[in-house]
């Protein structure tokens, strides 16, 4: 007992000096003396200032992934204005959106204008978060905690750039290249796959509404996807298409052909 007593206080001893070296940390952070490598950017104006500045200054790689599907024009634009003269100047810009861009004209519009400057655009089901890395030098990502597009976070630690740009390359990899061309009308639009993605995501338990939001599509394209997988394995509710889905072990294995669903 007596043993086992001192294993407790060292541990505990162990823990409080673990605490007492990140609360340090944490108060020369909030006091901002300690290390700036992470630098809070608030307000929509402010941060879009500040990532056309990092922009402009960038001089070899320039990585984004767009998550929630089609952009807004204005916003389309503005990032035009951006990186048609970063592509000019030779920069190798890549970009990662989800699926549901290849039916939205407006992105599929700067995507022709970009692409045609050199730009590689690929597309995924689910997109990890927005990220924007200049040169593996900087990287902006939106702040987990406060509003979205009011407060961003500037971060250019080594090492945290690093790992982000790995989460960056890992989703590349998987992404399928998004060609487009005048010629074209609107790419494929991937429906086996996105399918496959909205039942992955039924499956696992997630409301309708959550998985349009991760999936950047509508509510209504959900229940689409939904209502034809029911109308297949002749499903009466929702956990009966869960159950029946995974019996087949459907998402264990290649995805049928659109017409089958």
């Amino acid at each position: 007992m007596e043993r086992t007593i001192e294993e407790a206080q060292r541990a505990l001893s162990a823990a409080r000096t673990s605490l007492h070296r990140a609360e340090e940390v944490y108060w020369d952070s909030a006091r901002g003396d300690g290390d700036t490598s992470i630098r809070v950017i608030r307000g929509a104006d402010v941060i879009s200032a500040t990532l056309s500045s990092a922009v402009h200054s960038c001089h070899e790689e320039l990585l984004t992934a767009q998550p929630a599907g089609g952009r807004p024009q204005e916003l389309l634009r503005k990032a035009l204005d951006s990186d048609l003269p970063a592509l000019e100047r030779g920069i190798r810009q890549r970009t990662i959106y989800q699926h549901t861009v290849r039916t939205h004209g407006p992105t599929l519009s700067y995507v022709e204008r970009i692409s045609a400057a050199g730009a590689e655009v690929r597309t995924l089901d689910e997109v990890f978060d927005r990220l924007i890395v200049c040169d593996r030098r900087i990287a902006f990502i939106p702040d987990p905690v406060e509003e979205r597009r009011q407060v961003a976070l500037a971060i250019e630690h080594p090492g945290v750039v690093r790992y982000l740009v790995g989460l960056f390359e890992h989703s590349w990899v998987r992404a399928t290249p998004l060609p487009h061309t005048p010629s074209e009308y609107r790419p494929p639009l991937l429906l086996d796959e996105t399918r496959k993605a909205v039942l992955q995501l039924m499956v696992n338990g997630y409301t309708d509404k959550t998985i349009a939001s991760r999936l950047g599509m509508s509510v209504r394209t959900v229940a689409t996807h939904m209502a034809k997988a029911s109308e297949a394995f002749d499903s009466r509710s929702r956990a009966q298409l869960a159950y029946l889905i995974a019996r087949a072990g459907l998402l264990d294995e290649e995805f049928p052909e659109a017409s089958e669903l």
